[in-house]
């Protein structure tokens, strides 16, 4: 398990983190998701704050729960995380760099050679 840091409420890291494990297969789809009284003793945090990180996942589906058991990665997690990974970085890296492409005048042939120069 990673660290946290202090730039973002640790919940939200939390659930980071546990989607970051689903993308990269390591908490693959129907295995159990840490508890959040894992991540508590862990991080040495207060259950309620893992609690609500994992609660985000599991009101976006990603998670649930099964009773007396613990919490678990849902069928489909991985793509309809990395669907929102897609279009938030569409929001926040590509629809910028073309409107400042546009200021610059650059064509879109220019920005798929530069992007293939590796930005050199």
């Amino acid at each position: 398990m990673e660290r946290f840091d202090d730039s973002r409420p640790i919940f939200l890291q939390i659930a980071e983190q546990i989607s970051d494990h689903i993308i990269h297969n390591e908490l693959p789809e129907g295995t159990q998701a840490p508890s959040t009284n894992q991540f508590a003793k862990h991080y040495q945090i207060n259950p309620a704050t893992a609690a609500k990180g994992i609660n985000l996942l599991v009101d976006k589906g990603i998670l649930f729960k099964r009773r007396g058991v613990g919490m678990f990665v849902a069928e489909g997690a991985r793509e309809q995380l990395l669907e929102e990974r897609r279009q938030k970085f569409n929001e926040d890296y590509i629809v910028p760099l073309l409107h400042e492409a546009e200021k610059l005048q650059l064509s879109k042939e220019a920005i798929i050679e530069m992007i293939s120069k590796g930005g050199n």
